[in-house]
């Protein structure tokens, strides 16, 4: 699907439950080659990912099946606490999980995620508040978070009004 990061695409199983969400490489010629069609299974996904890169949608309500170890599920499920517009360091989420020690395969678990966008890794920022590590490049990161604080800004300017 078109996106304002470039084309993502999207995977999904025979269940209709998301499995990947593949952020844009480097390499815009296969972005171009792929396209959703109606009826693929992603219909659902589209409108959800359209509202949020719209700033409509500051949750998401899929059928998620992510794959990965117990250590990487617990890690994922931690991502998806974080709220909308707000950031975590990988200490943080290690703590989450019941494991402070473990900033690291915090880091490696996140590296791994599936989900990008749906499951927050892009809200996960170093403890010295810089932006580090992200599937999609750091300036992907920081546009989701920059969009994310614009939509916040936007309310609240909203509900002032």
């Amino acid at each position: 699907m078109p996106s304002p990061l470039g084309r993502l695409h999207l995977t999904v199983d025979d269940r209709g439950r998301l499995v990947r969400i593949d952020l844009p490489a480097g390499d815009r010629t296969a972005d171009r080659a792929a396209a959703h069609r109606p009826g693929d299974g992603c219909d659902e996904v589209v409108r959800q990912l359209a509202a949020y890169f719209a700033g409509e949608r500051r949750t998401f309500d899929l059928d998620l099946a992510p794959q990965g170890t117990p250590f990487q599920l617990a890690a994922w499920r931690a991502l998806g606490r974080i709220p909308f517009g707000a950031t975590r360091s990988y200490q943080d989420q290690a703590a989450a999980i019941g494991n402070p020690r473990a900033t690291r395969a915090i880091g490696r678990a996140n590296g791994q995620n599936p989900l990008p966008i749906v499951v927050p890794c892009h809200r996960v920022i170093g403890k010295d508040g810089s932006l580090v590590g992200f599937g999609g490049g750091l300036p992907c990161k920081q546009w989701l978070l920059a969009h994310e604080a614009a939509v916040l800004a936007a309310d609240r300017r909203l509900a002032r009004a």
